[in-house]
C-alpha cells in the first residue's frame, strides 16, 4: 500500500511552528505544530475540542474566510491542519496572527456550545481555548518562519 504524505514526513525534526505540509493545486494544507512530536507533551481533548471552535469560528469570519477549506485537529494531539485555496504564506499567517489575537481577545460565549451545534458540546471551554491560542501566538511571534519542513 502506498504511504500517505504526512507518514513521510520526518516528525523527529519537528518543532512547533507553521510549515506547508503539501500543495495539491490551488489548495494548500498547512501543518499548524503547536506541541513537539513525541515529546511527552500534547494537547488535552477539552484543549483540542475547545480551540477547535474558536479557530474554525475566527478563521471562518476573517479577512481570508473565502479561502478558507478546512480547520482541524491532527490525530497525535500536537496540531492543527489549515487548508487553503489560493493564498501566500505571508497572508495565511497574517490572518491566522489576527485570528489568534482575535480568539485571546474574546469574551463572549463559546461558538458552537449547544446539543444541537456539537457532537460533544459539554466539554468545551473558552478558557482552554484561549490558552492554546495565546501559547501558540508566542509560539508563531518568536520565530522566523520558513514554512518548510526540516
Amino acid at each position: 500500500m502506498k504511504k500517505i504524505a504526512s507518514f513521510t514526513v520526518d516528525h523527529t525534526k519537528l518543532d512547533p511552528g507553521i510549515y506547508v505540509s503539501r500543495v495539491d493545486g490551488d489548495v494548500t494544507t498547512y501543518d499548524l505544530r503547536m506541541k513537539k512530536p513525541n515529546a511527552g507533551e500534547y494537547l488535552s481533548d477539552l484543549q483540542m475540542h475547545s480551540f477547535e471552535h474558536l479557530l474554525a469560528t475566527f478563521m471562518r469570519n476573517g479577512k481570508i474566510a473565502d479561502s478558507v477549506i478546512y480547520v482541524g485537529p491532527m490525530g497525535c494531539r500536537t496540531g492543527f491542519y489549515l487548508l487553503v485555496r489560493d493564498l501566500s504564506c505571508d497572508a495565511v499567517l497574517d490572518a491566522l496572527i489576527e485570528a489568534l489575537e482575535d480568539i485571546c481577545a474574546y469574551v463572549g460565549e463559546m461558538p458552537g456550545a449547544s446539543e444541537k451545534e456539537c457532537g460533544n458540546y459539554r466539554e468545551l471551554s473558552l478558557d482552554a481555548g484561549r490558552d492554546v491560542a495565546a501559547q501558540y501566538l508566542l509560539i508563531l511571534k518568536s520565530k522566523t518562519n520558513d514554512f518548510k519542513y526540516r
